[in-house]
């Protein structure tokens, strides 16, 4: 999932354009627009009239999640559209006592329509875009990841407010979710030219370590263009910085996700054990 409760970070941007850099270089990857705003849906051309079955149903138990899933314009990238209807879905649900983990019940029934799927339709990521705070859409999501991405943007207030996240995120993995962890953190429109936005990297670098990513997503004006064309950026302009750094960036969500699925090495005992065996 991608979260981050300040606004004009990235958040939706990154969704967009991750997976359809997920998308290009070979996996099948599914949006889900949790954003009452529909900001993902619309970035990837499902036109406002076309939603009127959306996130908001699949959380309410009318609909099942495969059946709201709609094919976009790119390749093997899938959404689960949003609408306005979300604004209202607290109040409908917040008496029920699943109510924390309503999207992670639609997403063990569609894993398991997705078992039964020819492999070449399986979805092999889904990426959850929420909106720009810590309300109910959002701890539903906390409960229903693997994991979290964290766009920052690089500017003066770039850590304000992330270890209330962070926070956040520990609090759900006690309770709701045992496996959630932080994927990284990814800098988002830097500016080369701005020595602040340097500083803000270092910074961000030596607070959060190997947690953050190396990509680094720049300020690039095709990035800002593409979604008033429907598009992604990949789509909008494929050679532009903005474009290259998210299929790094892509690259580097997958690198991280073969190394933290290795086996981890054995302890010293473990090791000494085996090698008496071999001897």
């Amino acid at each position: 999932m991608l979260a981050n409760q300040k606004g004009g970070v990235g958040k939706t941007t990154t969704a967009i354009n991750l997976g359809t850099a997920l998308a290009a270089i070979g996996e099948r990857v599914l949006v889900i627009d949790l954003d009452p705003q529909g900001n993902a849906t619309t970035g990837l051309g499902i036109p406002r009239e076309d939603r009127k079955v959306s996130a908001y149903e699949v959380l309410t138990g009318e609909v099942a999640l495969g059946a709201a899933v709609r094919e976009t314009s790119v390749p093997r990238l899938s959404i689960l559209p949003a609408n306005v209807d979300l604004v209202g879905l607290e109040a409908r649900i917040l008496a029920r006592p699943d109510r924390a983990v309503c999207l992670k019940a639609a997403l063990c029934g569609f894993i398991g329509e997705q078992a039964n799927a020819p492999e070449e339709n399986r979805f092999t990521y889904c990426l959850l875009d929420c909106p720009p705070s810590l309300n109910l859409l959002t701890i539903n999501a906390l409960a229903a990841a693997h994991s979290v991405v964290v766009p920052l943007q690089c500017e003066f207030f770039a850590l304000e407010g992330l270890s209330q996240l962070l926070t956040t995120v520990e609090e759900v993995k006690n309770t709701l979710n045992p496996g959630l962890s932080i994927h990284g953190i990814v800098l988002t429109m830097f500016d080369s030219r701005n020595t602040l936005a340097s500083q803000v990297e270092a910074d961000v670098r030596g607070f959060m370590g190997q947690m953050v990513y190396e990509t680094v997503i720049p300020r690039n004006v095709r990035v800002s263009e593409a979604p008033s064309h429907g598009k992604p950026v990949l789509l909008y302009d494929l050679k532009c910085s903005g474009a290259q750094a998210y299929l790094k960036l892509a690259a580097e969500v997958i690198q991280r996700e073969r190394r933290d699925a290795a086996p981890a090495p054995p302890s010293t005992e473990t090791a000494e054990a085996l090698s008496a065996i071999d001897t």
